[in-house]
Formats: structure tokens, C-alpha cells, sequence
């Protein structure tokens, strides 16, 4: 089972950016839990992040295959990711973006990491079964 940070625990960034290349290509289910975790920040900035898929690791989709709604404060989410449909995905890496605004310092500031784990396949076939008898 895999399970992986695609932003590295405790990174501090004031700038976009992107994480590490991870390669998904020999997952199971390709299904994923993606967690992340804000644990410092300022005031008045916000904080997107993305996953991108890529075939090769070297040409990334021009557009996020998942990606976290905006982010304000100190919090933990999750979000699933579904490579099921999408076979040509062999690499993934997070990408984001820090935006901030009213006084004080102009430069943005967040604390945080994304975390990867594999959902096990008897998971998604169990929560097929109950889809299919509801």
C-alpha cells in the first residue's frame, strides 16, 4: 500500500510552487486519501492546492486532476483522488499557489504538507456492494 508526502511535513513557502514527482504507476487501486495539514499561517492569505497528473513526469496536465477548495486558516482536510479513470496517469505532484492581502507584510506565509495514502482495495469494493444495494 502506498503511502507517501507529495509536500514534504513542516515546508514553509511564501510563493507558489510545486512538490516532489511521486510515481503512482504501480498503485493497486488508484485510489487515494490526500490530507492536508495547515499547521502556520498569517492573516489575510489564502492557499490553493492542486494535484497534477502526469504520463511521463516530465508534461503535466494543464489542469489539476484534484484539488482542495481554498484555504484560509490552520485546518486539516481530506480529499479523494481517483486515478481509475484516468490510466495514463503514471506521476502526480501537488502544485500551489499563496495569495495574501490587507496590512502588514506583503509576502504570504504558510506551514503545511500533503500526505498520500492508498485506499486497500477491499475498502473500495466494499463500499461498491453497499452503493449497489442502496
Amino acid at each position: 500500500m502506498l503511502e507517501a508526502f507529495l509536500v514534504p511535513e513542516n515546508t514553509v513557502v511564501n510563493v507558489k510552487g510545486d512538490g516532489p514527482t511521486l510515481d503512482v504507476s504501480h498503485a493497486a487501486g488508484r485510489v487515494f486519501l490526500l490530507t492536508l495539514a495547515i499547521t502556520n499561517i498569517i492573516e489575510q492569505e489564502s492557499l490553493d492546492v492542486g494535484v497534477f497528473g502526469s504520463p511521463d513526469g516530465v508534461t503535466w496536465d494543464p489542469k489539476p486532476t484534484a484539488a482542495f477548495p481554498q484555504k484560509f486558516y490552520c485546518e486539516e482536510s481530506p480529499l479523494l483522488l481517483d486515478l481509475t479513470t484516468r490510466p495514463e496517469v503514471k506521476f502526480i505532484r501537488a502544485h500551489w499557489e499563496v495569495g495574501r492581502w490587507g496590512r502588514g507584510s506583503e509576502t504570504p506565509m504558510f506551514e503545511f504538507c500533503v500526505t498520500l495514502r492508498e485506499v486497500p482495495q477491499e475498502i473500495l469494493a466494499e463500499a461498491a456492494g453497499r452503493t449497489r444495494a442502496q
